[in-house]
């Protein structure tokens, strides 16, 4: 291990209370999509205190800091948006405390995604006490309405704040391994028309209930032989949900429509997705459409993308792979776990859109992501903290 290596190993480890009583602040602020305000400013705070040398807002809501000016561009993500908590009942602690507790902060968006952004701002604050030389930029993303709509948020990064990096490092969680892909999804509604009657004499209508029940069966059965990747593994197609509308509940209701998400593995896209929901639907009394995303984020900018977000996945000799693997060894003094993600991230847009290289290198496991007594394990917010400075560092050359 050489001197450099060493050194980001301790100074992280010294930052242990540093870096988790950061994540605590950040986790006991309610943040939903569209809500991030509040934790957007406590992050911007911390970004400043560092010292990084570019902190701003961008006009989505997005904070961005940056740390170097070189020619080489790393950008290392994090939404700090979260998903409501659900049940409390299913909770054993305060949702909202952030309490420290052995060894894991607990809460939600402790993994999902705030950790991350805590682990990069000690990195931040490690990279500015180390110095970095005129070879390397990074710019550290804490990025918003991803849970509502992964994605938008780096399409606003690319296209309106202007910044390409080389690579981006997502921060979602990995349990520490190193993630090159994920499934894609879409999302799709089908509409059916039908036509009323009394319901003491269903014959004279047209159930449009009916109608989407049969073809929610037929898109059970399309599920069944969706394509298989032997990396991200198969499609999948599911119902998620049916809504109706009747003159009364006594009447043949004359509408109804269904929601379907659609996940794609590799060799899937959007066109073979709606075809084949299009091939078994009645096309003279429904109409399938691909859904559009539109909201209003907390600064009050609408900005809008198709709900279709690609599959995508880096070969495993990819050059970020390679060096994402050589840097793991460095700090960590074993092999790496290459995988995939089984949800989707940002990824979608910054790899599946732009085509600019993803590394996923997260604090926590993905299966608390979303889940009740949402908590990381302290350790992992560590090493996470020293693979994010040690990242940029060897980029210099």
């Amino acid at each position: 291990m050489n001197s450099i290596t060493e050194k980001i190993l301790k100074m992280a480890e010294n930052y242990r209370d540093y870096t988790s009583r950061n994540l605590s602040k950040l986790v006991q602020i309610p943040s939903t999509s569209g809500n991030e305000k509040q934790v957007i400013l406590e992050l911007k705070k911390m970004m400043e205190e560092v010292g990084f040398e570019e902190v701003k807002i961008d006009g989505l809501g997005n904070i961005i800091g940056c740390i170097g000016n070189g020619k080489k561009v790393l950008a290392i993500d994090a939404h700090i948006d979260t998903v409501d908590v659900g049940n409390l009942k299913n909770w054993d602690f305060d949702p909202f405390s952030g309490e420290i507790k052995e060894g894991f902060v607990l809460g939600r968006g402790s993994v999902d995604q705030k950790g991350g952004a805590a682990a990069f701002i000690t990195a931040g604050k490690i990279l500015k006490e180390l110095g970095v030389n005129n070879n390397v930029k990074v710019y550290f993303v804490g990025s918003v309405m991803e849970e509502d709509c992964e994605g938008l948020c780096w399409k606003y990064v690319i296209e309106e704040d202007k910044i390409n990096p080389d690579i981006v490092i997502s921060t979602e969680p990995t349990a520490l391994n190193i993630y090159r892909g994920h499934r894609g999804r879409m999302e799709i509604e089908v509409t059916f028309d039908g036509i009323s009657a009394h319901g003491s004499v269903p014959e004279r209508g047209r159930n449009a209930v009916y109608m989407a029940s049969r073809i929610s069966l037929e898109i059970e059965n399309l599920n069944k032989g969706l394509k298989k990747d032997e990396f991200l593994g198969k499609g999948t197609a599911v119902v998620t949900q049916l809504v109706s509308k009747t003159p009364s509940l006594c009447a043949v209701p004359d509408y109804a429509k269904i929601h379907i998400d659609r996940r794609l593995t590799w060799g899937e896209s959007k066109e073979t997705a709606l075809k084949e929901i299009t091939d078994i639907v009645d096309s003279s009394n429904s109409k399938v459409k691909l859904l559009y995303y539109e909201k209003k984020s907390y600064t009050g900018l609408k900005y809008s993308m198709e709900k279709y977000f690609p599959t995508w996945r880096l070969p495993e000799n990819h050059p970020a792979i390679l060096f994402a693997a050589e840097v793991y060894r460095s700090l960590f003094r074993n092999e790496p776990k290459i995988d995939k993600w089984t949800f989707s991230t940002n990824g979608v847009t910054i790899n599946g859109i732009y085509n600019i290289p993803v590394i996923g290198f997260g604090p926590g496991n993905e299966v608390m992501a979303h889940a009740p007594n949402e908590k990381v394990e302290i350790d992992d917010l560590v090493k996470a903290s020293a693979f994010y400075a040690l990242y940029p560092f060897l980029m210099q050359g």
